[in-house]
């Protein structure tokens, strides 16, 4: 076994060749303590107080520089020319002309005032000691006169040393504390008006304030849009002359929060300004669901509405229909208090024959939503419900004994059932189509909620048409699209509840038919075109922008019913909740006003009849046989159901299948081949639906 020794080299420091192994491992635990320290809160917080109360210091200094240099020059009037300029408000510009004029006078008159007193002030300053002189003279002659003694000539002369004298002792006193009392004193005030106006980084502030959020000021507003970091913007900013004020509106008030249209310069699109939202938002000092964008009728211009931080998580007051026992419903007349707008102003909504569509996410407010327009609408005793819930967990229980027909629960058979309903209120909108005009009609109102079961159903009837789906061939789906079609002209209305808008499970055709459409939280932004169409979307409705369990109840409402202001295409509703035990009281007020209603939760088996088989068992093989005469034979099939069958309603239902009657020697006739034909279209039909 060999050993080598190695000499150390002479020029190495003694200390390291001395040092410990255990140098090294030292000097690595001072090092995480240092970085432990520094990162440390209670670190930060020290750093966060030093900052804020210097740049409060120095925050106050340059806001009074600033309001000292404003009032000495026309800085003021030439920043608001500009801005009015910018704005084309030339009358405006001319006043703030007139101003800096008028100012510009007044100060030159004050320098010449001052000139000519700099010019008199030595005769003045003899005049005056003449007169002192004077005034002591005689105060003298009366004293010396009154006591005999021609020496009390000089007591008032002695008298005026010796105030002299104390005047320049207090004076040395004052003026020898003023160099160390005066700038603690000058400081103390700067720092009290840096600290009013929060004149510090906003991570330096306390975390209380932090929280709030800036007030929003134009110089905020256009700060945020200069540091968007759109190239385009931020140049045109940059080379306005009155620093982008005169992109901004005047910044209203508006409930919660604040109204401001910004006009964007030229090369800059409004769709680039909503494509950050959140960006914006932060550069504002808000979270992202505390700002909202729309677009105004004026061109390239946003509309910005910025909510208080903060004030958007705050509860909403109790519905009136809890609060006022009093509270009556009219369904021609009356609005809905639905909840309040983001403005903080009541959301009225009229439910006068309109088709209504509420979409979401699942278990974010939907069915409690659609419930507060029935439970009001229930305040009036001539309207008729009929409902059917599709989810079956009691959230429509309370209507029994005020919805003539009420279905609940998810299954094929109830699908059915709900379609069954349907339909039926379809069959009686067309009783009332043929209809004396004039006749009054009372409202009816079809309720289905969780409608995507219905839609995504696989029953099929004996006709070998599916219950659900999105085809033609879909009895749910045709008979909401019926009424869609013509329901309202004689009061017969239909509202849908259903989740995760698809075109699986909410068909273009039916969602399309709606007058109101309101969405809750969604996942993308292709599901909220689908709730509310692109048209709102595309002008800032943004239900996809919502939070997810925090926004809960929160409505995106487009289409008719709201009243908004003119080119608003959307409103954002808190709509009120009501929990099921307030329910049941309302439900029982309306009882009170209406005859005592029996309730159905299930209608009569009625026998189902295919048409189109009927119509082929009818032709049989015949190459083409006469309207007339198939009329007659469907009517010795079936008396009862083709009673009231006329040509045209044959031309409906072969167009069902892409298929219409013809003409033979000039009368109307229908072809063999037309019924095949529909037969096979509807097999496919059929096939691809299964």
């Amino acid at each position: 076994m060999t050993i080598t020794l190695v000499k150390a080299p002479e020029d190495a420091p003694q200390d390291a060749q001395d040092a410990p192994p255990e140098a090294a491992p030292e000097r690595r635990r001072v090092h995480q303590r240092m970085r432990a320290a520094l990162t440390d809160e209670r670190t930060r917080n020290a750093c966060r107080i030093v900052v804020r109360h210097g740049a409060y210091t120095a925050g106050g200094g340059r806001i009074v520089w600033r309001r000292y240099w404003e009032e000495r020059t026309t800085a003021r009037y030439g920043r608001m020319m500009r801005a009015a300029e910018a704005a084309g408000n030339l009358d405006e510009a001319k006043e703030w002309e007139e101003r800096a004029h008028r100012f510009r006078e007044a100060r030159h008159k004050r320098r010449l005032d001052m000139l000519h007193a700099m010019r008199e002030a030595p005769r003045a300053a003899g005049a005056v000691a003449l007169t002192g002189t004077g005034i002591l003279t005689a105060a003298g002659i009366a004293l010396a006169v009154a006591n005999k003694d021609f020496a009390d000539l000089a007591v008032p002369f002695e008298f005026a040393i010796d105030a002299i004298r104390w005047a320049f002792i207090i004076g040395a006193v004052v003026w020898g504390i003023a160099p160390m009392v005066g700038p603690a004193l000058g400081l103390a005030a700067l720092w009290d008006i840096g600290r009013r106006r929060q004149a510090a980084p906003h991570w330096a502030l306390p975390a209380g304030v932090r929280g709030d959020g800036e007030p929003i000021t134009p110089s905020i507003v256009v700060k945020a849009f200069r540091d968007l970091g759109i190239a385009t913007l931020r140049k045109a900013i940059t080379d306005m002359e009155d620093a982008g004020a005169a992109m901004l509106s005047v910044i209203a008030p508006a409930g919660v929060g604040v109204e401001v249209d910004v006009h964007l310069p030229s090369g800059v699109s409004t769709e680039e300004i909503q494509n950050r939202r959140r960006k914006l938002a932060e550069n504002l000092g808000r979270h992202e669901h505390e700002l909202y964008i729309s677009i105004p009728p004026a061109p390239r211009t946003v509309r910005l509405w910025i909510a208080d931080s903060g004030a958007l998580d705050e509860p909403i007051p109790a519905s009136p229909l809890v609060t006022d026992p009093d509270l009556k419903a009219d369904y021609k007349t009356g609005r809905c208090p639905w909840g309040v707008t983001l403005r903080g102003d009541a959301a009225l909504v009229t439910l006068y024959q309109k088709m209504i569509l509420v979409t979401g996410l699942s278990n974010q407010g939907k069915t409690a939503s659609l419930r507060a327009l029935a439970l009001w609408l229930a305040l009036d005793p001539t309207v008729e419900f009929r409902i059917g819930d599709l989810k079956g967990i009691g959230d429509w229980h309370m209507f029994i004994g005020l919805a003539t027909i009420l279905i609940e629960g998810p299954t094929d058979d109830h699908v059915m059932d709900v379609t069954h309903m349907v339909e039926d209120g379809f069959d009686e909108m067309q009783r009332r189509l043929l209809q004396p005009k004039g006749t009054e009609f009372h409202p009816l109102v079809i309720i289905v909620d969780e409608a995507q079961v219905a839609y995504g159903s696989g029953a099929v009837g004996v006709d070998k048409r599916p219950y659900g789906g999105k085809k033609a061939t879909s009895r749910y789906f045709r008979a909401v699209k019926g009424i869609h079609d013509q329901g309202r002209a004689v009061n017969v209305t239909i509202w849908e509840g259903t989740q995760d808008p698809t075109d699986e499970n909410l068909p273009k055709r039916s969602r399309e038919g709606n007058h109101i459409r309101a969405s809750l939280v969604l996942g993308t932004a292709s599901q909220a075109k689908m709730a509310l169409g692109d048209a709102p979307v595309d002008a800032g409705a943004a239900p996809h922008k919502l939070r997810q369990g925090l926004d809960k109840g929160q409505l995106v409402v487009a289409g008719e019913g709201l009243k908004m202001a003119p080119g608003q295409v959307s409103e954002n509703v808190r709509t009120h909740y009501i929990n099921d035990d307030e329910a049941e009281e309302i439900v029982e007020r309306a009882k009170a006003r209406r005859a005592g209603v029996s309730t159905v939760h299930k209608l009569e088996a009625v026998q189902e009849v295919d048409h189109l088989t009927d119509l082929a068992v009818v032709v049989g093989t015949e190459k083409r046989v006469r309207t007339t005469e198939v009329l007659h034979r469907l009517k010795a099939r079936n008396h009862a159901v083709y009673e009231h069958w006329t040509g045209g309603t044959l031309k409906e239902l072969l167009a069902e299948y892409d298929e219409e009657t013809g003409l033979y020697d000039g009368y109307p006739v229908v072809k063999l081949e037309s019924v095949q034909r529909a037969l096979e279209y509807r097999g496919e039909e059929i096939v691809e639906a299964q």
